[in-house]
């Protein structure tokens, strides 16, 4: 039996703003961290060629396979990282160890067959997302790189949740920090030192990837000095069907929210290209970056709650649990009324930080704002998802994601141009419109399936 840390692992007591916040920001900045990898690529390719918004859109072509990436690491890491925090909270650590084991495995097992299936059908896989020949060269160069580090990211950033859950976010920030300084060192050595282009990007994310993957398995295992409460054990990586249904359980939430994004990416991206050419999908890319960077307060303040959340539940403490629920959403609120008047105020700034075509800039800020203007209610959104993931209810979490991005966004994508003078504006409609019907049909949800029946249990 590993001794459950009270300094560290303990969500039980305590103010629970403080405990929200204090597992909020070291999450988002390591959350910063991590989308530096990608985002400081962009902001360097997007200056490749002063006159050309080609590379950047071959990089935006990417996306939805990075994205896919990225799902099955929720998947196997993320979903984990929910059972692991009620195990907890009910105090079986040896289940805990069992979970963060078989989610280890797992993780590393899918990094290996997606790794060689994407070096395999790398070409096929462009076209289809609709590459042309001016994006092509570029989209193939940077994705053949940085697939290789397929394995490492998964694991990182996968395992990173554990950290986290184990009561060190100030680690789990550090884990990508380093990784995310060195790439943005190494980016315009690589890029332009080296003259190494777009492939250079791809090598200096590699590198990036390798170190804090490193960082990550050297926390976990006690005789390199790791710090955590409950260590990796090999006895743990043995899977169980069990553990393996239960992470793949919580895990699918995020999966579905993840690989949904994926889908809305080519269906985005081939609309675009139909509507518009080749441009627009640069544009597109330019817009997705700028939500990511607008994202990422947000996304920590409501993953890290859940831990929180996760283990008041697995103790009964059903009044801190509601507590939680009303600060992370109050929170969440807040940030995206300010994150929304930063974008509508000084758009130009967050689309010149990826692109010197003065052209291609003055078209994109009516689209720019135009996909943010109800960029508010996606607090209402991530609120509802992320209470039902951290209390166990994935079935309802995955039911919203997919009514937001398959029933409402991807429809709207491919029916709104058709109605509209301007047909490409209607793919930047869509993503307003389903922030509003699908923020409130979540957040909704949750209060009277969640947030109603425990206030009856706290009174």
């Amino acid at each position: 039996m590993v001794p459950m840390s009270k300094n560290k692992a303990d969500f039980g007591t305590g103010s629970m703003p403080k405990l929200i916040l204090k597992q909020a920001l070291p999450l988002a900045l390591s959350q910063v961290a991590q989308l530096l990898y990608n985002i400081v690529d962009r902001i360097y390719i997007g200056h490749i060629e002063k006159d050309s918004i080609a590379p950047l859109t071959g990089l935006g072509l990417t996306f939805p396979i990075i994205s896919a990436i990225l799902a099955f690491t929720l998947l196997f890491g993320a979903g984990g990282s929910p059972v692991f925090s009620i195990s907890r909270g009910e105090g079986d650590v040896k289940k805990a160890q069992k979970v963060m084991g078989n989610s280890f495995a797992l993780l590393t097992i899918s990094g290996i067959i997606l790794t060689v299936l994407t070096l395999i059908f790398a070409k096929p896989l462009l076209y289809a997302l609709g590459a042309g020949p001016e994006s092509f060269p570029y989209a193939i160069s940077y994705l053949r790189i940085y697939i290789l580090g397929t394995i490492f990211v998964m694991i990182g950033t996968g395992m990173n949740c554990y950290i986290s859950a184990q009561g060190s976010p100030v680690i789990a920030m550090i884990t990508t920090m380093s990784g995310a300084v060195i790439n943005m060192i190494l980016d315009p050595i690589f890029i332009f030192t080296l003259n190494l282009g777009i492939k250079g990007a791809a090598i200096a994310t590699l590198i990036s990837q390798i170190i804090s993957f490193l960082w990550v398995m050297r926390y976990f295992i006690p005789k390199f000095g790791g710090a955590a409460v409950i260590p990796l054990t090999k006895t743990s990586l043995k899977l169980s069907p069990e553990i393996v249904k239960s992470i793949t359980a919580m895990g699918f939430t995020g999966f579905v929210m993840e690989f949904t994004n994926s889908l809305t990416q080519v269906v985005c991206n081939r609309t675009l290209k139909f509507y518009g050419g080749e441009m627009y999908v640069g544009i597109m890319t330019i817009v997705n970056s700028v939500r990511a960077i607008m994202g990422v307060a947000v996304n920590g303040i409501v993953q890290g709650a859940q831990p929180v959340l996760g283990f008041n539940y697995g103790a009964k403490k059903y009044n801190r649990v509601l507590q939680g629920i009303r600060y992370s959403s109050l929170f969440a609120f807040v940030y995206t009324a300010f994150a929304w008047a930063v974008v509508f105020f000084f758009p130009g700034f967050f689309i010149g930080l990826f692109s010197d075509d003065a052209a291609t800039n003055a078209v994109a800020i009516p689209y720019l704002h135009i996909f943010f203007m109800a960029y508010v209610f996606m607090s209402l959104q991530f609120s509802g998802q992320s209470t039902f993931m951290a209390l166990g209810k994935a079935k309802r979490a995955i039911f919203f994601s997919l009514f937001r991005k398959v029933i409402l966004v991807v429809p709207l994508t491919i029916l709104l141009p058709r109605f509209l003078a301007n047909p490409v504006s209607g793919v930047f409609y869509a993503e307003p419109i389903s922030n509003v019907i699908g923020g409130a049909a979540s957040f909704t949800a949750m209060y009277l399936t969640i947030y109603r029946p425990l206030s009856k249990k706290a009174q």
